[in-house]
């Protein structure tokens, strides 16, 4: 949603009108969040679908695929009554990625697909035979082949993300344009805050403690990464006496309060609710802000995946808050942190390189805590941090769109 409203926001200025076309916030499963109505530009069209609820006993869950007939109608309608340009589609909902090729065959619309998360990949247990795990992997891999058929573009939030979609579909590279865009940074949402009023309820400050907030999911393979973390901290704790880990809508269910993720494994070294805390529950996005404004500083934690570069990073470096890093030594992630000046970056090379996390992990927090007395805001590198700024971004994405497509307006 997010990924949207950044680009519907700064697209304007590089000469494309966007419309937002979703599915009416009545038939969402997760807390809505209204304050984010009140980030968006003035004008912006947007455009509501119904879906078909939720049945009971659950059998279909995902937005996508509840409202994908009702959205297929709808896009159909406004490409053929407004002479639309070019059909975006941000997943997942990975369903959504099939209405490109199917309004594509319907009205010859030129499409684009963008790769919030990879589609197809392996999770734990998917090598099992007639598992879940593999069931959903096969099927991953045959709706993306015929999502993909057709496209002019594909994008993604790093390259990594859409680089297998290539491989497994050679005619794109000669058929489609292609490009990675990380997440940007908007600094006019930090504004926000001031303005609605929020006021912090998880934590609150406390003099001499050092308090670090991660806020977001919990990948599958960072869990290693956060395991080697710990039994750092372990080996060390003296040097963690007096710093706290704030994990902030980490949960396996972004609606329960007691769906912990980082709880369990915490406990098995002792931290939990001494070094380390964890409010499973996702909270709004301006409430995060809030966190992340009276934290004294930011962690964020990398996954082994080469390709996966954090978004929180940008809202990091926003936030004006020194920033912790463990990272894949290949995650865009690293060299903004470096050039900018905006954090303490750990470097590992993925899993056959965990223990350098836990053999160095102490070492850099030392240097952390000694480098944050000296660390002022005003003094970041903002050009590196600019390249990757929301309207940075939208204006590579515009690129993008202009070359398959000359036309001015997209859905």
């Amino acid at each position: 949603m997010h990924r949207s409203r950044l680009f519907a926001q700064h697209l304007p200025s590089f000469g494309w009108e966007p419309i937002i076309l979703t599915v009416h916030e009545k038939y969402y499963e997760e807390t809505l969040d209204y304050n984010l109505e009140r980030l968006l530009p003035a004008g912006l069209r947007v455009v509501k679908v119904n879906a078909f609820g939720i049945s009971k006993p659950r059998i279909i869950g995902d937005i996508g695929l509840r409202a994908f007939f009702q959205l297929y109608k709808k896009a159909k309608q406004l490409i053929q009554s407004e002479k639309i340009d070019f059909l975006y589609i941000t997943v997942p909902s990975f369903y959504c990625a099939l209405l490109g090729r199917w309004l594509h065959r319907s009205t010859n619309i030129k499409y684009g697909i963008d790769y919030i998360d990879p589609w197809v990949h392996r999770f734990p247990g998917s090598d099992k035979i007639f598992s879940r795990h593999w069931m959903s992997t096969k099927i991953a891999r045959l709706l993306e082949t015929i999502a993909v058929k057709k496209a002019s573009l594909i994008t993604g939030v790093a390259e990594g993300y859409y680089q297998a979609v290539l491989e497994r579909n050679p005619h794109l590279k000669t058929q489609a344009v292609c490009g990675a865009m990380p997440y940007g940074g908007e600094a006019s949402d930090h504004a926000g805050i001031d303005r609605l009023n929020i006021i912090p309820y998880l934590f609150s400050k406390e003099k001499g403690i050092l308090k670090l907030v991660y806020a977001g999911a919990m990948l599958p393979k960072a869990y290693v990464v956060l395991e080697a973390i710990f039994k750092a901290i372990t080996a060390n704790r003296n040097l963690f006496e007096k710093v706290e880990f704030h994990f902030i809508g980490s949960g396996s269910r972004a609606n329960d309060a007691g769906s912990y993720n980082i709880k369990p494994l915490a406990e098995k070294y002792d931290l939990y609710n001494s070094i380390v805390y964890e409010y499973p529950k996702r909270i709004p996005y301006l409430d995060v802000l809030v966190h992340l404004d009276i934290a004294d500083g930011i962690f964020i934690l990398g996954s082994t995946e080469p390709h996966y570069t954090p978004s929180k990073t940008y809202q990091g470096i926003l936030s004006g808050k020194p920033i912790f890093a463990v990272l894949h030594k290949e995650s865009t992630a690293v060299e903004v942190l470096q050039e900018s000046g905006a954090g303490i970056v750990l470097i590992f090379d993925g899993e056959n390189d965990i223990q350098t996390i836990t053999d160095t992990f102490p070492k850099l927090m030392t240097e952390y805590v000694e480098w944050k007395k000296l660390f002022d805001p005003e003094k970041i590198t903002k050009e590196k941090f600019n390249e990757y700024s929301a309207g940075a971004v939208t204006q590579k994405l515009a690129k993008l769109l202009n070359k398959p497509d000359s036309g001015k307006t997209a859905v």
